[in-house]
């Protein structure tokens, strides 16, 4: 290949022509293409939510989805890769009820029909824009957008109702109630998962209020009181209204005690945490006696309020035992409202307690005294009445971190709803014994976060109060003799077999018009529809429409191969994805997973516009370059698992290590242009060459690359990279400077061939290493210096190479001899172009010829001595001669000229004519070393001329003898 000079264009513009190129080209698709079917690699992508904004965090795991599938092409492998889109559930809903105006979810039926909600929801889905598609192309990543699945597709849907199915009919699923966390504002149970997402929790204010639960006069009497109360504690007094029950431990020993006239009774090792003032000063009581846990169980109280009637039973208003009541905080005693609290309602379970929901779907109170009124508007206004009724002793406030809808933001409740569960219990030894076989990196989430996670994990609330998403697949119907029989359907053949139906679309409303009769019973579906996270797990076949298509391909691809996203995704895709793959097939969803921590702003908080703590990405990227993000960010501590502060300075600085690399394929392509070197096939094979210089670096690149691969295989990003910067460096400021005059003017052709072929080979293998990373500069710099046409995306990953692990050693020690010896010039304030007399070292192991050459001329020095001594040290002699004076005067005066010969445009192959006018001592010099400077400076003539101060281009003046000088091309 011939070479010329490649023109000035920034980064960034370089960028944007390769994506239009690659586009043209197909490149993408060949990369996949060019693999055979048979040796696969399959990555499942999580895909965003189809109305939101790429924003840096979702691009720190596109910039991972992108460097590892390169990676694995180049191995070897057919990675296909889809792009899909989350589309249903809340998300959906919340964004097309802002659209709307719509801020109640009794509005859908009434302000809008149902019908017309879902048209526009779906329509809110489809309206993408091209947002996406340009950022992703923009930081390089390659993906299958125009297939791109979402889950709100026909074929997608009919896939999670086969999986429902399956687990039904396995025993998996089953319908029942528990106290769920529960959103008042979408009427609303949620996943555990999703209350552990991002801005799940807030911190608020609430009410701590102690509650007196005056004893019965049979309780008064058999405790040989007189009118005494328990003291509870909550910190909910709006579920006051339905309390049924009080809990304490029976193995805590309580005290009656006398205050202000009136009798408590409380845990004995609370009284002076709970008997203080507003200002927190402990109040003035007297103890009567003490009661054991075990005499206060089974007896009876006086309601707060007039019973209903559900509460007129012989269980309601008792005192149970719970061994969740504690001595940390609040009194011993806690009042228990069945309705609203997960342990609250497994006692009552377990007792046969009755309980009473005194609210709406919506959080309104449906009786008593608060009717109508929404349950954290009054709140605070409960625990003051109550005060006031005298039924509340006291009142503090606790600020505290309470979870909220990570959707809509609204505080969040505790329900017991009826719902449909996936039993996880039963899996859940399984689901922890097949996790030992997924490969986590970091490696400390596998048996941390994940198995914590699985560890505690309730069974899964499936079934949604809620409008799009996918609607349950079940239908019940009664027959007369008043029994209930449940249909759970898992295809859209066995819908249409049943009641002759085929519809369009399956969402509501129009699934919910769909009945069918079987033994004279009518079925009509329950009104239901599923988790989206359910969804979510269910995308490794869903995307795939298995097992209704694609059964061979889907068979074949699962497990995946690889997954990456950030932490939260821990509890919720990631877990989802494992739980459905275990219930289904008995094996994990994927093989290796990668988890990401999380991006902060610039000041390390959380990145916010109204913080104006972060630069947008696509201008971040446009100011610098695509391929520092990408380095950054995978070098960073984010692919070990930890949070990071996104600083522009630092993209800059990697951005500036590329610029390094930049520099040095301009440097190969210049002389190989001035010199008219040419590429040949052969240059391809590493090159056998006796320089030392050459055999080192081809040392450091493979001792590079077989680091790369080695860290790639077992997914640590971060120790990929780690070592390509200083690849950079090293190829750049010690090869090639110290390499540069072979390139030139070398005396011995077959060096000057080695050097070439040395910088040719390495250029093109390392654009290999770096391709997966940096994927811009490496196929610009592959294509300029191969003259492949094809991509370097389209190579193999390069083969190992001989390495000569004593010469980096030895060259590593070299290169800190010359880095001590130029701090001790340093020291003496003597410039490096200053020639001296000799350089002593003391070490224990001596160097050789060449080794020590380089050491000469780095250090500038005459002569090198190598003496054996234990002790280390450097011993620089700094005596100066009038010669030694002289000569550093004229590497002077070269660098001078050599800056002019760059002032006046010319190239590095252009020949001068270099004029002087020098007073006697400084002739002298010139002449005496006119050779050197010919030969450095191309200069065929150095003439000297009487009367050039007239029209000089450089005067150079030193304190011991000055000259000015001309420089013209010949």
């Amino acid at each position: 290949m011939k070479y010329t000079k490649l023109p000035k264009t920034s980064h960034a513009e370089l960028e944007k022509k390769l994506i239009k190129k690659w586009k043209a080209d197909k490149t993408f698709e060949k990369s996949v293409a060019f693999r055979s079917s048979d040796n696969g690699y399959v990555f499942y992508d999580g895909p965003p939510f189809i109305t939101g904004q790429p924003h840096h965090g979702t691009l720190l795991s596109s910039v991972v989805k992108d460097v590892v599938p390169r990676f694995w092409t180049m191995k070897g492998k057919r990675v296909e890769r889809r792009w899909g889109w989350d589309c249903h559930g809340l998300p959906a809903e919340v964004f097309t009820e802002k659209k709307l105006g719509i801020h109640d979810k009794r509005d859908i039926g009434n302000k809008i029909s149902l019908e017309d909600y879902i048209i526009t929801c779906r329509e809110n889905m489809i309206q993408t824009g091209s947002e996406w598609e340009d950022t992703i192309d923009r930081i390089g990543r390659w993906v299958e957008f125009k297939n791109a699945y979402k889950t709100m597709d026909k074929d997608f849907m009919e896939s999670v109702w086969w999986a429902f199915k399956t687990l039904y009919d396995k025993g998996s699923i089953y319908e029942g109630e528990k106290v769920l966390m529960y959103c008042t504002r979408d009427a609303t149970p949620l996943a555990k998962a999703e209350i552990a997402m991002d801005n799940s929790y807030q911190d608020v204010t609430d009410p701590s209020v102690y509650v007196r639960f005056k004893l019965s006069r049979t309780a008064n009497t058999k405790l040989g009181l007189k009118s005494a109360s328990l003291l509870a504690w909550t910190t909910t007094p709006w579920t006051l209204p339905s309390n049924s029950a009080l809990a304490i431990d029976r193995n805590i020993n309580y005290v009656a005690v006398e205050l202000d006239g009136e009798i408590l009774v409380l845990a004995e090792d609370l009284l002076d945490k709970a008997l203080t003032d507003e200002k927190h000063q402990v109040l003035v009581y007297k103890k009567l006696k003490t009661i054991t846990g075990k005499q206060l169980e089974g007896m009876s109280y006086e309601p707060l309020f007039e019973p209903v009637e559900v509460l007129k039973h012989e269980n309601a208003f008792k005192i149970w035992h719970a061994d969740f009541i504690h001595t940390d905080e609040g009194t011993g005693i806690a009042h228990e409202s069945p309705a609203y609290g997960e342990e609250d309602y497994e006692l009552s379970k377990q007792n046969d307690i009755p309980w009473v929901m005194s609210t709406d779907e919506n959080g309104f109170f449906t009786m008593g005294d608060w009717l109508g009124h929404n349950i954290w508007e009054v709140n605070k206004q409960i625990a003051k009445e109550l005060k006031e009724r005298g039924i509340v002793w006291k009142i503090e406030y606790i600020t505290h971190s309470y979870p909220h809808c990570h959707r809509c933001q609204t505080k969040l409740m505790y329900r017991a709803h009826p719902s449909w569960f996936m039993d996880i219990a039963s899996q859940r030894h399984e689901m922890l014994e097949t996790n030992k076989e997924i490969n986590w990196w970091p490696k400390h989430i596998k048996n941390g976060r994940f198995k914590n996670t699985v560890d505690s994990a309730p069974d899964w609330n499936l079934s949604r109060d809620r409008f799009w998403a996918t609607p349950l697949p079940v239908w019940r119907g009664k027959d007369d003799n008043g029994v209930t029989h449940t249909k759970v359907l898992g295809s859209y053949k066995e819908l249409e077999k049943l009641s002759g139906v085929v519809l369009k679309d399956y969402h509501r409303p129009w699934i919910d018009d769909v009945t069918f009769t079987i033994d004279g019973v009518k079925y009509e579906r329950i009104d239901k529809v599923m988790d989206s996270w359910f969804e979510a797990g269910s995308m490794p076949f869903a995307q795939y429409h298995y097992p209704f298509e694609n059964k061979q391909q889907f068979e074949q691809n699962f497990p995946g191969d690889f997954i990456v996203e950030y932490v939260a995704q821990v509890r919720a895709w990631f877990y989802y994805m494992h739980a459905v793959s275990i219930g289904l097939f008995g094996k994990p969803a994927f093989k290796n997973v990668v988890v990401t921590g999380t991006i902060a702003g610039n000041d390390g908080r959380k990145m916010s516009k109204s913080f104006g703590n972060y630069t947008d990405p696509v201008e971040l990227v446009d100011t610098y370059s695509a391929d520092a993000y990408r380095l950054l960010l995978v070098g960073s501590p984010l692919l070990n698992g930890e949070d990071y502060a996104l600083i522009d300075k630092d993209v800059a600085d990697v951005h500036r290590k590329l610029t390094t690399l930049m520099n040095t394929l301009d440097f190969f392509i210049l002389y190989a242009e001035a010199d008219n070197w040419q590429s040949k096939p052969e240059h391809l094979i590493a090159p056998d060459s006796t320089n030392i210089l050459d055999r080192w670096v081809l040392s450091v690149y493979e001792d590079l690359r077989a680091h790369v691969e080695q860290h790639m295989l077992v997914y640590d990003l971060p120790n990929a990279v780690k070592t390509v910067g200083q690849f950079i460096d090293d190829l750049s400021n010690w090869y090639v400077r110290r390499s540069r005059k072979r390139f030139w003017k070398s005396i011995n052709d077959n060096d000057k061939e080695m050097a070439y072929h040395t910088l040719y080979y390495i250029l093109v293998n390392f654009s290999k290493v770096l391709a997966p990373f940096a994927p811009f500069m490496a196929d610009y710099i592959y294509q300029q210096v191969s003259g492949d046409e094809q991509s370097v995306h389209l190579q193999d990953w390069p083969d190992a190479i001989a390495k000569d692990a004593d010469l980096l050693e030895v060259m590593q020690r070299t290169r800190t001899y010359i880095t001590d010896g130029l701090a001790a010039r340093a020291e003496s304030g003597i410039k490096v172009r200053q020639p001296l007399a000799k350089l002593t070292i003391y070490d224990n192991q001596e160097l050789a010829a060449d080794v020590l050459e380089i050491v000469a001329e780095e250090m500038n020095v005459k002569q090198v001595s190598f003496e054996v001594s234990k002790q280390y040290n450097i011993l620089l002699d700094t005596d100066l001669t009038n010669d030694l004076i002289a000569e550093g005067a004229i590497r002077e005066f070269v660098r001078l000229v050599q800056q002019s010969r760059k002032q006046i445009g010319l190239d590095i192959s252009d020949h001068i004519k270099l004029e002087f006018k020098a007073d006697t001592l400084a002739k002298a010099a010139i002449k005496d070393h006119e050779a050197y400077i010919q030969t450095e400076t191309l200069a065929d003539a150095v003439e000297e001329v009487v009367g050039l101060e007239g029209d000089s281009e450089k005067i150079y003046k030193s304190d011991a003898w000055g000259v000015v000088f001309r420089v013209s091309k010949i």
